[in-house]
């Protein structure tokens, strides 16, 4: 359900209007019922809403959205407040989502966003959903792969500081989270996929002038995962590597860091207007290398416009378009 202050709970009722996403699967929202009613009053519904608390009662009805209820959240929900009440139903919504997927009641988890200073402000020390779903699933190696479109990006290291994500870049790493991207890509139906690794340092060091990872952790990565058959290219000077991926020379990119990556994805993926009120959002974050399908809305809570109705469903369609197509490839790593 997200963070029940942000934008979760209304771009959940907007998906679950269309009759297109029951033709597709049977979805199930995880959180409080109260929450979700309030957000179908709000947005002038006519769905009802079906509290449970096993899944085995589903209707599983389009009109009817089947909430999982934790009955977590007592207070009227004040839209676009930070509070370590909406932080604690939403932690505990993805506590239980998670192990309903390990569970095996449920193929595949779709999550909304949440607010990280709230998740901390309840107890929870996590920087986000992956990190959770990671410890949840007590999964060592994953990645972020953010997807918009023809433009798929993963990430080398994602929430730690920038000295840090300099130090992450390894040999290693950059080779595990290729092949992640690898195996992602064929799941979403590329069979001879081309990825781009992008280099650290301006112009991918030049030739040593500004710095030496190139040389000695990104270069022989290439060369090795070369060796094994993958058709990969790197390092890639990271300025011109997205743009080229937009017009399609790549099917999947792999940025060094958190910025490298999200900044190029959001350029194209968020639209907003001149008074700065966001219009359409639109690409997904999966988590690869976990024991269980995980997708998300690449966007956060947007308080700002919590509650007033206006918030896009779009990138929450495509998110659980993206679970159901990974559900039937078995895409999971």
């Amino acid at each position: 359900m997200g963070d029940p202050a942000g934008i979760g709970p209304e771009i959940i009722v907007k998906a679950l209007v269309k009759r297109s996403v029951y033709k597709q699967c049977k979805p199930v929202v995880v959180g409080d019922a109260g929450v979700i009613r309030q957000a179908v009053v709000f947005l002038n519904s006519t769905l009802k809403v079906n509290a449970i608390s096993n899944i085995r009662d589903a209707k599983s009805k389009y009109g009817t959205i089947d909430v999982f209820d934790l009955a977590n959240f007592s207070l009227d929900v004040a839209y676009g407040k930070v509070s370590a009440e909406a932080g604690k139903a939403a932690f505990e919504s993805i506590v239980k989502v998670i192990e309903l997927a390990k569970n095996g009641e449920v193929d595949a988890t779709v999550t909304a966003p949440i607010n990280k200073e709230a998740i901390n402000l309840a107890g929870f020390h996590f920087s986000g959903h992956t990190e959770i779903y990671a410890h949840y699933t007590g999964t060592k190696k994953y990645a972020m792969l953010l997807v918009h479109n023809n433009l798929r990006v993963i990430h080398v290291s994602t929430h730690v500081s920038l000295r840090q994500a300099c130090d992450l870049a390894k040999k290693d790493r950059i080779m595990e989270v290729t092949r992640l991207l690898h195996d992602a890509c064929r799941g979403f139906g590329i069979d001879e996929p081309k990825i781009a690794v992008a280099g650290l340092n301006p112009h991918s060091g030049d030739n040593g002038l500004f710095g030496w990872e190139e040389e000695k952790e990104i270069t022989p990565a290439m060369k090795e995962l070369q060796s094994e058959g993958f058709n990969v290219e790197g390092p890639v000077p990271p300025d011109t590597l997205f743009s080229k991926a937009i017009g399609g020379m790549y099917d999947g990119c792999v940025a060094m860091y958190h910025d490298q990556g999200h900044i190029p994805f959001k350029v194209v993926g968020f639209n907003w207007n001149k008074t700065k009120k966001r219009l359409e959002v639109e690409g997904v974050n999966i988590t690869l290398g976990l024991p269980i399908i995980r997708v998300s809305v690449d966007h956060g809570t947007a308080f700002e416009i919590a509650g007033k109705g206006i918030a896009s469903e779009k990138a929450m369609l495509t998110s659980i378009d993206y679970a159901i197509r990974m559900t039937k490839s078995n895409v999971k790593k």
